[in-house]
């Protein structure tokens, strides 16, 4: 392979309902794309479980837990085996009632390089994230890997043009996007097109306006949010659920799609990514020469009155 190109790999996956189960089929699909060739490989968000804020309770706080602790256990031993970089989103337990939803980068050789938290919750029906995730205190991060300046973001944060703004300013090359998003049933007909459309457009605008390279990965199939964690399970709420869109997809430096998955299928995303394309797309598209910076002081303000 070039010695510019970087290969990743996004791990498109359905989530069984016993945690232990989607841990396994993790493992082995990073094992599988490792053998492809992949030198980078990120899994979708909070792949161990069911996506389980469909609804607020108490008792899913059980299925949180420290960083370094079991998925990282089982993680680090993955990379080091299979000599790849690994980016995992799962539910952290930092402290008694203090709980984040957090993406972990694992270098090659099994260290946890560095831990991103997620800095924008979402609160709305079927995605009730605010009762679990304490907003991220680590703010954008950058990582530099053996793969790579990678930057990572998780799910809600895809909407924010400021953090992938400052995730590039510290010199990521690559953003990761780890996801769990999909249609309510009753709502797909008439919106789903337009929802999955938005999606996929503010995250080529990401890469467009930062000239770097964008990679998110979804998860796939309907679920309730049930979950079987340590021999004890916890039905999700009865409804109609969530049917997970799919549709991960790899975005070069200026917005053209050099890769997407289907919308109903597990599937392991392959690319090569050129990282000259970053620069080359930025002397040619200077966005980040050109900004004046001494007119936005207005950004940190919730509103302009």
């Amino acid at each position: 392979m070039n010695e510019n190109k970087t290969r990743v790999a996004l791990i498109q996956m359905s989530c069984e309902v016993d945690t232990k189960l989607n841990l396994d089929k993790a493992a082995e699909r990073v094992y599988e794309a490792a053998r492809e060739g992949a030198q980078i490989v990120c899994l979708p968000e909070l792949f161990r479980a069911q996506y389980f804020c469909q609804r607020e309770d108490h008792a899913l706080f059980d299925t949180a837990e420290p960083i370094p602790g079991p998925s990282t256990d089982v993680l680090t031993g993955v990379a080091r085996e299979a000599g790849v970089v690994i980016i995992a989103s799962l539910f952290e337990r930092r402290a008694a009632g203090l709980y984040h939803n957090t993406a972990v980068t694992i270098e090659k050789d099994g260290s946890i390089h560095d831990v991103y938290r997620k800095m924008h919750i979402p609160d709305d029906p079927l995605y009730y994230e605010k009762f679990y995730f304490t907003p991220g205190d680590l703010g954008f991060k950058a990582t530099r890997t053996s793969a790579g300046n990678v930057g990572t973001l998780v799910c809600w944060d895809q909407w924010y043009p400021e953090g992938a703004r400052l995730t590039a300013l510290k010199g990521a090359e690559v953003l990761f996007y780890p996801t769990a998003i999909g249609w309510h049933p009753s709502e797909k007909e008439e919106f789903g097109e337009a929802q999955y459309d938005a999606w996929q457009t503010t995250q080529r605008a990401h890469a467009i306006s930062n000239g770097v390279w964008v990679c998110a990965v979804n998860r796939v199939g309907h679920e309730h949010g049930d979950v079987k964690h340590n021999g004890v399970t916890m039905k999700g709420p009865e409804g109609a659920g969530l049917e997970f869109w799919g549709g991960s997809f790899i975005a070069d430096p200026f917005g053209r799609i050099v890769a997407k998955a289907s919308h109903d299928k597990e599937e392991i995303l392959l690319a090569d990514l050129d990282m000259k394309l970053v620069e080359i797309t930025r002397q040619h598209w200077p966005f980040l020469r050109d900004r004046r910076i001494d007119f936005y002081e207005g950004v940190t303000k919730r509103f302009l009155d």
